[in-house]
């Protein structure tokens, strides 16, 4: 079974297909409108993966832009945007702590489910690596600019649930003043049969033999959204 890096390395329609599925009921948009507005900014979305937030966010802003270490994904996101008919997007590779941007040139950065790979992929210097990456939104973003992101607090669960894996990413996001709320961002599936292909696929046989013993078309989900304001 490969890795979740190798699969944003090379299975970016597979990856599409499951987070087609995602927040069905739509907490997303919600919970990010009650941070900030969004008409009229340019947006930075970072670890754009193949799209869930640019394209959310594509019909409603002045100028999106969408990064992300991965051609592969990227490959998916540029299709997703092209077909809606928009022209006030990019699609760029870049990593999150160096983005080719102009200084200030941003009223807001998203990243779901992203930056935390920071801390994951680099535990001798996670500390290290998020502080690079806040000095890069301190640059790109606009006075009174906004960061928002999103990131699990478990899949399969009912109520959200600190992962041992991110409880280095939690406690630094907590010391970096923060703000802090949880939704549910449910998947919805077409059959229970693709629930279970699916859930295997990404998330592993664990999750997968839970769906499948849960009978879950509908599979659980808890996020958390973080947010700052930087100030001017």
């Amino acid at each position: 079974m490969p890795t979740q890096e190798e699969i944003y390395k090379t299975e970016g329609d597979q990856y599409e297909a499951l987070i087609a599925r995602e927040d069905y009921q739509g907490n997303i948009l919600k919970a990010l409108y009650e941070i900030t507005s969004v008409e009229n900014y340019v947006v930075y979305d970072l670890g754009a993966g193949t799209g869930r937030l640019a394209c959310l966010l594509a019909p409603l802003v002045k100028y999106i832009r969408a990064f992300d270490v991965s051609e592969e994904m990227l490959r998916v996101c540029r299709k997703k945007l092209g077909a809606g008919g928009l022209i006030n997007w990019q699609v760029d590779v870049a990593d999150h702590r160096q983005l080719p941007v102009a200084d200030q040139s941003a009223d807001l950065v998203v990243s779901g489910w992203s930056v935390a790979y920071l801390a994951v992929w680099n535990p001798e210097t996670w500390r290290t690596e998020l502080e690079k990456w806040m000095s890069e939104m301190k640059r790109v973003l606009k006075p009174n600019g906004h960061i928002v992101l999103f990131d699990s607090l478990g899949t399969g669960n009912e109520a959200p649930t600190q992962l041992d894996h991110l409880k280095n990413y939690y406690s630094w996001l907590a010391e970096t003043g923060f703000q802090h709320k949880w939704i549910r961002t449910d998947y919805k599936f077409e059959s229970l049969s693709e629930a279970e292909y699916l859930s295997r696929f990404f998330f592993g046989d664990e999750l997968g033999d839970k769906v499948k013993e849960n009978k879950w078309q509908i599979l659980p989900e808890c996020t958390g959204v973080w947010w700052r304001e930087m100030q001017g």
